[in-house]
């Protein structure tokens, strides 16, 4: 047991009356732990609760850990809703401590274990990404939606209403998507990124998709990731390459560099939103505008 999260508990207990005076407003607070769960939880409450998000846009959660204010906030929430699967991998810890004291929601509990994609056998090892496929992202919203009535079943009517709502939304960005990327696999582009957030996307929408990374932005590509992925971009004329917004793109540079040096040309393209949103009132300010938004991006850059 870490007693470095007990300690800053107690020592945030003599801040947290100050936090809630500034800040609240009379409703109930949930925070969630991305900018991404916050806007679909927004479109899942309404105006029924203050939705926070704990990362703030453009931040890596794969990497994120949580300051002094984020345990102020967690601590103070009426309910935490977070993403699992190990996207917050060094926030797990904390979860496993604030269940015995809080409400949580883990939203992608309610996804079968066949529909999720890994990388190895380790509990880790399963690609946390679901967003990227809109259907999966549509069943970790009812599963959202139904956890929240549970907790507040006065709430029922209208977050039901709003979850319809939103779950429509979705229907109509998923035939979107289907629709832009079938034109993509006819031409046999490929979607080729920093870091291997986009699986999720290959799958549902049948576009090859390759990650100079691993998984997690934690892993580092070797010489053999680069060239092997220099040799595919020429022998299938791909012809742009992404940048992400919360990664450096000093890798995915690398390998315009050596596409150049043998002789074929590739545009960096992006940067794409993986991770995280953009800033609000943004077109990448929310998921269905984060998804549409990298959806034109990927479209321009790599029709023919």
């Amino acid at each position: 047991m870490r007693n470095w999260f007990f300690v800053g508990l107690i020592f945030l207990g003599f801040s947290s009356c100050r936090f809630q005076s500034e800040e609240d407003n009379g409703k109930v607070t949930i925070v969630a732990t991305t900018s991404i769960l916050a806007d679909g939880i927004r479109n899942l409450v309404g105006d029924q609760a203050r939705v926070i998000s704990l990362m703030p846009a453009g931040v890596d959660p794969h990497l994120y850990k949580a300051s002094v204010r984020d345990l102020d906030l967690l601590e103070n929430a009426d309910l935490v809703i977070y993403h699992g699967l190990y996207l917050e991998g060094k926030m797990t810890e904390i979860f496993e401590k604030l269940a015995f004291s809080k409400d949580l929601i883990n939203v992608s509990e309610s996804i079968p274990d066949s529909l999720l994609l890994r990388a190895g056998p380790e509990a880790h090892s399963v690609d946390p990404h679901i967003w990227f496929d809109v259907n999966l992202w549509k069943l970790a919203m009812q599963h959202a939606s139904d956890e929240i009535i549970k907790w507040k079943p006065e709430w029922t009517d209208k977050t039901q209403e709003l979850s319809k709502s939103y779950q429509k939304q979705l229907d109509e960005l998923n035939l979107e998507v289907q629709q832009k990327t079938k034109q993509l696999t006819e031409s046999q582009q490929a979607l080729i990124t920093a870091h291997d957030a986009f699986a999720y996307f290959g799958k549902a929408y049948h576009i090859e998709v390759k990650g100079l990374q691993g998984l997690s932005t934690l892993s580092e590509p070797g010489l053999r990731d680069l060239t092997g992925l220099i040799q595919f971009i020429i022998e299938r004329n791909i012809h742009a390459v992404f940048a992400e917004q919360t990664i450096s793109p000093k890798a995915i540079t690398a390998v315009v560099a050596g596409c150049a040096n043998a002789g074929h040309t590739i545009k960096l393209a992006g940067p794409l939103y993986t991770d995280s949103l953009d800033s609000p009132n943004t077109p990448a300010g929310t998921y269905i505008g984060m998804v549409e938004t990298n959806l034109k991006t990927i479209f321009e850059s790599l029709q023919p």
